[in-house]
């Protein structure tokens, strides 16, 4: 990010601090859903927005729905 010693300047698409595009993480995670690979999903990023997302960075975001998945399948049931 740009200095901006002022904090005058106030990003409309990406806000400040923040790392991706609100909706990628979703939208990579139905992708691969429906059965795409890594590299077939940033293809897709990059014909139809321009987008340049690597392999690394869908893989990270997957993981991150897999460890959510892992522990709401271990989690206590409640029998009541």
């Amino acid at each position: 990010m740009p200095r901006d010693r002022d904090a005058s300047f106030d990003p409309k698409i990406v806000a400040k601090r923040q790392k991706r595009l609100t909706g990628v993480d979703e939208m990579v995670i139905s992708l691969a859903a429906k059965g795409l690979t890594t590299g077939e999903i940033s293809a897709h990023l990059a014909e139809a927005y321009g987008a340049e997302v690597s392999r690394q960075t869908i893989s990270t975001i997957t993981d991150k729905v897999l460890e959510g998945m892992g522990e709401w399948q271990n989690r206590p049931l409640d029998l009541a």
